[in-house]
């Protein structure tokens, strides 16, 4: 069953390239911000439950498809940009096993504990 999630993770990643490259965007856009998404975490110096908060909301997909859907109906690429790249780097963060938190530890995450 992991392997099955990780190849969906990796088509949904494939996806989020696809669509990106179809944006007038540099190419270098898409590697200078998919790590932006992370920043999500300095909810965890107030505390596990803000911080659980600030990183499921940043890294739930529906957010970035939603994104995408509006910057697509409103034709504004840079809010396509914003949706793309939480799209991505969710399924990113779900190929290396890192899920969803959960408010009692950063580790323990919807894919189960982190080592």
């Amino acid at each position: 069953m992991k392997t099955l999630i990780t190849l969906e993770e990796i088509a949904q990643f494939g996806l989020g390239i696809f669509l990106f490259i179809r944006l007038d965007f540099a190419w270098w856009w898409f590697p200078a911000l998919i790590l932006l998404p992370d920043l999500s975490m300095i909810g965890y110096l107030v505390n596990p439950q803000i911080g659980a908060y600030c990183y499921n909301f940043v890294h739930h997909k529906l957010l970035g498809i939603t994104l995408f859907i509006v910057g697509y109906y409103l034709q504004n690429q840079t809010i396509q940009l914003i949706g793309i790249i939480l799209f991505a780097h969710s399924a990113m963060d779900r190929i290396a096993g890192y899920g969803l938190k959960y408010e009692d530890a950063f580790k323990h995450t919807h894919l189960g504990w982190l080592k």
